[in-house]
């Protein structure tokens, strides 16, 4: 017995390490995450190393309190900020996109395999939500920078669209395993009714759950190395009760992080670190619990037709959700086409398609095998193509300052307040003379080993460790001061014009130097207003603006988000290419009327 037990545990941390060193693999080569964990999983299991793992019990217990902590770190990483600027379309795709993608996505499994209606859209609902870690992974190993507004999107839907998935699929595996359908009027009621409940107690359960999370951390006097567990185990306990009186426990616990992470929370530094650290570690065992269950030599039957449903799925079913749940948001064409093509498939869709096995349907081990695929083509196709993408969509732009070595930590008794420390890096703003506000002057600079005061030490030198107790608020403003030169690739050393502009000029002196015509009620404005009425009210760092002959661009905004610097082009470059697959439906539309005006005019 002595020997199964450390037999067992060396298996586990051998494959646990092998997953934690992948990821150097993952960032050196830019690889998909999430395939290197399942392919190891796959390499260790029946049909590799020969560990033979077939609890499918086990392995969807072990994967729903994975996701759970998955959703709560990612919940609390989230600011209100970002929710807020994303929330409409990213909740949209999150629900309707959804459901948009089990019903196309069903439609052609129907037509493709032999299962009925209801196998169709359930296996459907398995593959209709995106995987958060995998997207994200990608952008930080590819070092891309993406546009924030569409970096929101995405990370928002992939947080909050998990939760519908999850009752489509429990609801579709529930009516085909009592066998008796019942009307369709009657079925849909039961939908609609169940989504309701089901989402409507997670949400006030997560708001509510989440406001007693910080009172409970904030009140209790625990000591500081037992706040994150804390913090995870009611995480966990809201999850459960959430669940067990008939709500979504999946959108309890985001809900819940999204509340604490963006409240005044004592030990919040401390909980995120922690938080991340669970997060890789239950993302490392969920897909290697799900790698170990699967058995490729059952794959080859279904192959053709599950590569098939695949590509199925990334070039028509995506698109097609997201055109039709974007219409009433104004995106261009590019960030449609990006939003369509990024969404990849994960672990959830493998851990969904588990329950048709559980409960015994009769085409479940079918379902499992073909969603397993659909994720592995979903990870080879869009994993690797996401940077070459964003570049040929011209949706990157450059970042706006370097690696930067920082440490925040929290002091006892310190509301609002906390101490940086930062490490001077060469070619810095601090050291080529930038003045520290006077409202974050350093308590204390360590040169060489020695402590120096206040007067003591001149201009800062690279190598020093400064320390500095500031307001929450502030930090990221000095980030910029203490952060290393960004490096520009030279395909970007043109992206903020040649020129640089005042935003507060009248838009009037733009007609006057370089012969732009604009409208009257335009030229009383100035250039930053002019921006802010073109882009229809929000703007953020790198957008543009083509007027005529010059292009105008975003080079840096506040924390308010008023333009505080401009660059302007005379030779604005070509816009991006098109990409043919990912048309949304305001660009078809647009195409149809020109085709039909065209025809108008040629008869005339």
């Amino acid at each position: 017995m002595d020997q199964t037990i450390y037999l067992i545990t060396l298996v586990a941390t051998v494959l646990i390490l092998a997953a934690a060193f992948s990821s150097l693999i993952a960032f050196r080569y830019g690889a998909p995450l999430l395939l290197l964990f399942l392919g190891i999983g796959l390499m260790a299991g029946q049909d590799g190393f020969g560990l033979v793992f077939d609890n499918a019990p086990l392995a969807y217990f072990v994967g729903s309190l994975a996701l759970a902590v998955i959703l709560f770190d990612s919940g609390f990483s989230t600011p209100v900020s970002m929710f807020r600027q994303a929330a409409s379309p990213a909740l949209t795709l999150a629900t309707f996109g959804v459901i948009i993608t089990t019903l196309i996505f069903g439609t052609a499994t129907y037509y493709l395999t032999d299962f009925n209606w209801l196998e169709s859209f359930l296996l459907g609902a398995c593959v209709s939500s995106t995987d958060a870690a995998a997207v994200f992974f990608l952008l930080r190993a590819g070092n891309l920078t993406l546009r924030d507004r569409v970096r929101s999107t995405l990370e928002v839907e992939s947080g909050t669209n998990d939760p519908i998935a999850i009752f489509l699929t429990l609801t579709l595996v529930h009516i085909i395993s009592i066998g008796n359908i019942p009307e369709t009027s009657a079925v849909l009621t039961d939908i609609v009714v169940g989504f309701l409940r089901s989402m409507g107690v997670g949400i006030i359960a997560g708001f509510i759950g989440g406001h007693l999370i910080v009172r409970l951390i904030n009140e209790l006097k625990l000591d500081t190395g037992l706040l994150p567990i804390f913090a995870l185990a009611l995480s966990l306990l809201l999850f459960a009760a959430t669940g067990t009186i008939g709500g979504s426990g999946f959108l309890a616990v985001y809900i819940a992080g999204l509340v604490a992470g963006n409240t005044s929370l004592r030990g919040s530094k401390s909980l995120e670190r922690f938080q991340a650290g669970m997060s890789w570690l239950a993302q490392i065992i969920m897909f290697l619990v799900l790698g170990l269950y699967a058995t490729p030599s059952q794959f080859v039957a279904i192959l053709p037709v599950a590569l098939v449903l695949g590509v199925f799925l990334i070039f028509i079913a995506r698109p097609i959700a997201v055109s039709l749940s974007l219409v009433p948001f104004r995106f261009s064409r590019t960030e449609n086409a990006f939003l369509s093509f990024v969404g990849l498939r994960g672990s959830v869709s493998i851990l969904l398609a588990l329950t048709p096995v559980i409960n015994g349907l009769e085409n479940g081990p079918d379902i499992f095998n073909i969603a397993f695929i659909v994720v592995l083509v979903s990870l080879i196709v869009q994993g690797w193509s996401i940077g070459p993408l964003a570049r040929r969509l011209s949706l990157l732009v450059p970042p706006r300052s370097g690696p930067l070595e920082k440490v925040e930590l929290e002091l006892p008794g310190s509301a609002h307040h906390e101490l940086l420390t930062y490490t001077v890096v060469p070619g810095s703003p601090v050291t080529r003379g930038e003045r520290i506000p006077r409202w974050a002057r350093p308590s204390l600079v360590v040169r060489d080993g020695k402590s120096m005061k206040l007067n003591e030490y001149g201009r800062l030198i690279a190598g020093d460790r400064v320390y500095i107790f500031v307001h929450d608020r502030y930090p990221r403003l000095l980030d910029r001061l203490f952060a290393s030169p960004a490096e520009v690739d030279p395909e970007d050393e043109d992206f903020f014009g040649t020129f640089t502009i005042d935003p507060n000029k009248p838009a009037a002196i733009l007609e006057q130097i370089y012969g732009i015509e604009l409208r009257p009620e335009h030229r009383d404005l100035t250039i930053a207003a002019l921006m802010r009425r073109k882009l229809e009210g929000f703007v953020e760092y790198g957008d543009r603006l083509p007027l005529q002959s010059i292009e105008l661009i975003v080079r840096d905004v506040d924390e308010n988000g008023e333009i505080t610097a401009l660059g302007l082009s005379v030779d604005p470059p070509a816009p991006p290419p098109s990409v043919p697959v990912y048309v949304s439906l305001n660009e078809a539309l647009d195409r149809l009327r020109i085709w039909i005006n065209a025809k108008r005019q040629s008869r005339g």
